[in-house]
C-alpha cells in the first residue's frame, strides 16, 4: 500500500474531470490522518495513545463534532468550474479564494455544454430542485438552442475585444456556463462541511458532481480513516430532531399487526407531532416520513 507521501505525489496536479470541461485537481496538502490524530492528543497529554488507536479516535472525534483537529488539515485545490455552479460553490466562505479574473485576462473560451438526455424537470415539492429527466426529443431541441446561444455570445464578446472593448466591459453578456477557474484552499473540517451539504441527493446534480469528484478521489486516498468516518456520520447516517425522536416513541407504543414488518401512514399519522396536525403541508413532516421509510419502518408511499 502507498505511503501517504507517494499518494499526495501521484495525485498532485492530477485533473479529475467533471462535466464537460471542467476539472478538480490537488494542488498541495498539509496533513493526514495522523495530523488530526496528532492535534487531538495534544489536548491531553501521550497518556490518550494507550487507550485510544488512531481510528477509535478519529471515529469519537468526528461523531462527537469535536472539530477543531481537523482544522489542522489544510488542502488547497485548482478547479474548473461553470460560473452558475461556482456561484453556489464560494457561498462557502470558509476557504481561501483566488479565482481567474477577466478584467486582467481573455475569458476562457469553453461552456458547460448539456447533453440532450440531462435536461431536468423542476421538481414538484424542492421549490429549488428539479426533477425527472424531460424527453428526449425535447431535449435535443434544448441542446442545440444552448449551442447556438454559446456560440453567438462568445463571437459577440470577441467582437467588442477586436474593437478595443476593455475586458471588463466586454465580458458583461457571458453566459453563466462560461469556465473559471480559481484555487481553492480550505482546513479539512470545513471542506468535510461542504461535502456533506454537496454530496447530498438534495443539491444540484452538477455541483454533486464536483464534490463526488473531490471526495472519492482526492480525500478518501488521502485521509481513509477520515473518510471511512466521515461516511458513516455524515453521509450515511441520520440525524434525528426531539420532534422526530418523539414520533419514534409514539409509534413504539402502537401496537403492530404480528403480520407486518412497517407502522403504516394511519400509524404515522396518529404519532405525528402536534405541531404538525392540520398542515397541508410540512417539509419538517416529510423529512420524518423519509427518514422512518429509509429505517425501513414506515411502509413506502410509492
Amino acid at each position: 500500500m502507498p505511503s501517504h507521501a507517494e499518494l499526495l505525489t501521484e495525485l498532485r496536479w492530477k485533473k479529475f474531470p467533471v462535466l464537460n470541461d471542467g476539472f478538480v485537481c490537488l494542488v498541495d496538502c498539509m496533513g493526514d490522518d495522523a495530523a488530526v490524530v496528532q492535534a487531538a492528543r495534544v489536548s491531553y497529554g501521550e497518556g490518550t495513545k494507550r487507550v485510544s488507536d488512531d481510528r477509535t479516535l478519529i471515529r469519537y472525534l468526528l461523531r462527537h463534532r469535536h472539530t477543531t483537529p481537523f482544522e489542522m488539515v489544510e488542502i488547497k485545490f485548482l478547479v474548473r468550474v461553470p460560473m452558475d455552479c461556482w456561484r453556489q460553490w464560494i457561498r462557502h466562505r470558509t476557504a481561501s479564494v483566488n479565482e481567474y479574473s477577466t478584467r486582467y485576462s481573455v475569458a476562457i473560451d469553453s461552456m458547460q455544454a448539456t447533453p440532450a438526455d440531462d435536461w431536468r424537470t423542476q421538481a414538484e415539492q424542492n421549490r429549488q430542485g428539479s426533477g425527472a429527466p424531460l424527453a428526449a426529443e425535447l431535449g435535443q431541441s434544448l441542446t442545440d438552442d444552448e449551442h447556438h446561444f454559446q456560440v453567438m455570445a462568445r463571437q459577440i464578446y470577441q467582437k467588442r475585444l477586436e474593437a478595443g472593448v476593455a475586458r471588463e466591459q466586454a465580458r458583461k453578456d457571458l453566459p453563466l456556463s462560461t469556465y473559471t477557474e480559481a484555487y481553492w484552499k480550505i482546513d479539512l473540517h470545513n471542506l468535510l462541511h461542504f461535502l456533506a451539504l454537496r454530496m447530498d441527493t438534495h443539491a444540484q446534480q452538477e455541483i454533486r458532481d464536483y464534490a463526488t469528484a473531490i471526495g472519492e478521489n482526492i480525500v478518501q486516498p488521502l485521509f481513509p480513516i477520515v473518510w471511512e468516518a466521515f461516511r458513516d456520520y455524515r453521509l450515511a447516517g441520520l440525524n434525528l430532531s426531539g420532534l422526530e425522536v418523539g414520533v419514534l416513541q409514539r409509534l413504539a407504543a402502537r401496537p403492530r399487526a404480528i403480520d407486518r414488518n412497517t407502522w403504516t401512514e394511519e400509524d404515522f399519522a396518529a404519532a405525528q407531532d402536534e405541531s404538525w396536525r392540520g398542515l397541508a403541508r410540512s417539509r419538517e413532516r416529510d423529512e420524518c416520513r423519509a427518514k422512518l421509510e429509509k429505517l425501513g419502518l414506515l411502509e413506502s408511499r410509492l
